[in-house]
């Protein structure tokens, strides 16, 4: 009987497997998982689950009976430190070693910890896991005042869910603007004035210079000289692929673990997904690296056709969400390229659309309060459309119309 072994516990770990097993793969799999916690999702840990409206159950991709079920080996709680591909052996934290025929490297990402006077004290916080969550939850419901260190996804998402607490919530940014990286000033503009109606607090270009307390977090210091009174913190300074344990086996790996199209790296025994690879798209015309449940689940299903035999190429426009209060941004597409962008709808009505084209060929689109359109516009952007300024503009013009 082949054996496969699974390295990670996040969306791509579950998928792919759940994914092979549903195609009819026969062989033993066994999952290796660093935390003590069933696969889960993370996205909700800084929005529903922070929040308090989404309980712990429901993080969980499968319950206990599904890994029971489908023959699947759980090693939780224990890390892979070594591959040794000379003969198909993985080694654990546990000193224990698990033989594979096939490796699926679902490592994910681990968050970036910066280095500043304080950054021992309690009270700072780095959010990617439950256990994360939890702990950030109990000092929010202390009624502890808040800063936030970075004004990406997960900053202003932890800043919408901390409203339900009682709080003041300051936001630290060192570029001029939200989410600088990510979406247009225009729509930076909107989250920042959504925010600050909701009481949030922002200083924007400016760093975290320290932290002062004694055993715990008392005061923020900025680069500007800003000083925030605050005894949690929470830092959201991106995240960094875990490449190492393929990096040091000898796995090409640049900003990912290096990829084909069919998720396959240089070693034919050993796949990649997820947050960990990086990987070419056709559809754009580059190699990439992305952070998304999308690519976590459809690069993973790619993997699971790769080793039943049946190889398609993973080749998908990508498209991202974020929650922030009762506002869902959705975003298909890469705009950084763009040379117009365009507003469809209203900013006042908080339903409304910016278009990104280049060459008039749409290549972007975010979505603000208008997940019918999106779903739409998911298509145009795949399909590369030609699209003119009035049809954009024009609302009593079909969106769906335009899909070649």
């Amino acid at each position: 009987m082949e054996e496969l072994v699974v390295v990670g516990g996040g969306q791509a770990a579950i998928q792919c497997i759940a994914s092979l097993r549903k195609e009819g793969y026969s062989g033993s799999i066994t999952l290796v998982g660093e935390e003590n916690h069933l696969p889960y999702q993370r996205p909700p840990l800084s929005k529903g689950f922070l929040s308090g409206s989404t309980e712990s159950d429901r993080l969980y991709f499968k319950k206990i009976e599904f890994f029971q079920e489908n023959s699947i080996q759980l090693n939780l709680a224990v890390k892979a430190v070594k591959i040794d591909r000379e003969n198909c052996l993985v080694h654990l934290s546990d000193n224990k070693s698990i033989g594979y025929d096939k490796l699926v490297l679902a490592t994910g990402s681990r968050v970036r910890k910066l280095q500043f006077p304080g950054s021992e004290l309690k009270g700072i916080h780095y959010l990617r896991g439950i256990d994360d969550a939890e702990s950030l939850k109990e000092d929010l419901m202390k009624g502890n005042n808040l800063a936030i260190v970075g004004a990406g996804y997960i900053g202003l998402e932890v800043a919408a869910a901390a409203k339900e607490f009682d709080t003041k919530i300051t936001v630290i940014e060192m570029a001029d603007r939200v989410m600088n990286r990510t979406v247009d000033p225009i729509i930076s503009d909107y989250y920042q004035k959504l925010h600050s109606k909701n009481e949030v607090e922002f200083i924007l270009n400016e760093s975290l210079e320290k932290i002062d307390g004694k055993k715990t977090v008392e005061q923020v210091i900025c680069s500007g000289g800003s000083s925030i009174q605050a005894e949690t913190v929470v830092i959201g300074a991106g995240v960094i692929p875990n490449i190492e344990l393929a990096e040091e086996s000898g796995l090409s790996c640049d900003n990912g673990i290096c990829v084909d199209e069919y998720a396959q790296t240089e070693d034919k025994k050993i796949y990649a997904c997820g947050d960990c690879t990086n990987h070419p798209n056709k559809k754009l015309n580059r190699r990439l690296r992305l952070e998304s449940v999308h690519n976590a689940m459809e690069q993973s299903k790619t993997v699971a056709s790769s080793i039943m035999g049946n190889k398609i190429a993973y080749n998908q426009v990508p498209w991202f969400w974020s929650d922030q209060y009762d506002h869902k941004l959705q975003i298909v597409g890469l705009s950084g390229e763009h040379d117009q962008v365009l507003i469809r709808g209203s900013q006042d009505e908080s339903k409304f659309m910016l278009f990104y084209l280049k060459d008039e060929e749409l290549i972007a689109v975010d979505a603000v309060n208008n997940p019918k359109e999106f779903l739409i516009c998911r298509k145009l952007v795949e399909n590369k459309v030609k699209i003119s300024s009035d049809d954009i503009l024009n609302q009593s013009i079909n969106l769906n119309d335009l899909i070649i």
